[in-house]
């Protein structure tokens, strides 16, 4: 028997997972970091990206995008704390696709009262879920 772990992955609006898993793998700000049970103890902060949960007693795996936040690991439970966070089924390429250009164009514009970070960060997470959405794409292939 495989050993398992519990796993929580929650944004500001809703749980987005709860359940038992095998493995997981988190995009962490400093590269991706894969978790097990029994790891170490361990709290680092996510940057966008694709989250993969491998599932007890299940051949697939659940995948979820998140905008960044935190992760917490304990031996036998791992929590998720996103900003934004969308399950993999609801990525949405043309969404993604518009918030890239809009951030793009906010970027190129000479705009006094732009907030250059935040249309940076709004850049970063575009490109990411794009990034993500080619991934999946690519698996169901």
């Amino acid at each position: 028997m495989a050993m398992t772990m519990h796993v929580d992955v929650v944004s500001a609006e809703e749980s987005i997972f709860s359940g038992t898993a095998e493995f997981l793998v988190a995009p962490a700000e400093r590269g991706e970091i894969g978790v097990y049970p029994r790891h170490a103890p361990l709290l680092t902060r996510l940057k966008p990206g694709l989250i993969k949960i491998k599932l007890q007693h299940a051949e697939d795996e659940k995948f979820v995008f998140v905008s960044g936040g935190l992760l917490e690991i304990q031996p036998h439970v791992v929590t998720i704390l996103a900003d934004t966070a969308l399950r993999g089924d609801d990525l949405d390429e043309a969404r993604a696709l518009e918030a890239k250009r809009r951030a793009e164009e906010a970027l190129s514009s000479n705009n006094a009262a732009l907030d250059l970070a935040k249309a940076q960060v709004e850049l970063a997470q575009a490109v990411a879920e794009l990034a993500a959405i080619n991934k999946l794409r690519k698996r169901s292939h």
